[in-house]
């Protein structure tokens, strides 16, 4: 994980991270599997989607040299990536469009197209944001990789505080949120959530 803060991340905490994770896939791919690589900026913090961005392009541009020095073969890798948005705390918070432009702006720039897909985190967002920054990327698109999702809070979080009341009782109701959130990331991923369809 990188947190950005006052003198942080240094470029030794980026590097060692992104080696660590490039060794990670390496390890993998001896073994016949297919990593997921994930360098997740957080979005701890007052920083602005300026200093996000340039966290997050250094971070993927340092992975993806790591990758490239531990004979990693892209075509078998997928890359779990956070969004290029604003810290939680900052007060000024970019828009809907401006996390989608930023973000995907940030991946064209620090990533090959050799890249079979990316998936991203959902990384604090509400539900609904990471939905809606999925599915404005990808109303972009079409663009050299696959944008999906590899959502952990943003998919469950919702059912767990329905079983955290009556876990006996509110079981079925709990599955229907985790299924409705699995159709509206998978409506976003093609570029075709909306408000409209997600009530």
């Amino acid at each position: 994980m990188i947190n950005i803060g006052e003198d942080m991340p240094s470029g030794t905490c980026i590097e060692a991270n992104c080696h660590a994770l490039a060794r990670y896939a390496a390890l993998c791919q001896e073994s016949g599997l297919v990593p997921m690589v994930e360098p997740e900026v957080l979005m701890d913090g007052d920083h602005d989607i300026e200093v996000c961005y340039d966290v997050t392009e250094a971070t993927l541009r340092s992975l993806f040299g790591a990758l490239y020095e531990q004979n990693v073969m892209l075509e078998g890798t997928i890359l779990k990536a956070s969004m290029v948005i604003a810290g939680k705390s900052c007060p000024d918070q970019a828009s809907v469009e401006d996390v989608a432009e930023a973000t995907v702006r940030c991946l064209k720039a620090s990533v090959p197209t050799l890249l079979p897909g990316i998936v991203f985190l959902s990384g604090g967002q509400t539900d609904e944001q990471s939905t809606a920054h999925l599915n404005a990327m990808n109303q972009m698109g079409p663009h050299p990789w696959p944008l999906s999702f590899s959502y952990g809070r943003a998919m469950q979080q919702a059912a767990l505080k329905l079983w955290a009341g009556d876990m006996a009782k509110n079981f079925a109701d709990a599955q229907k949120v985790v299924a409705a959130r699995a159709r509206e990331n998978g409506l976003a991923a093609l570029g075709q959530w909306s408000k409209a369809k997600a009530a």
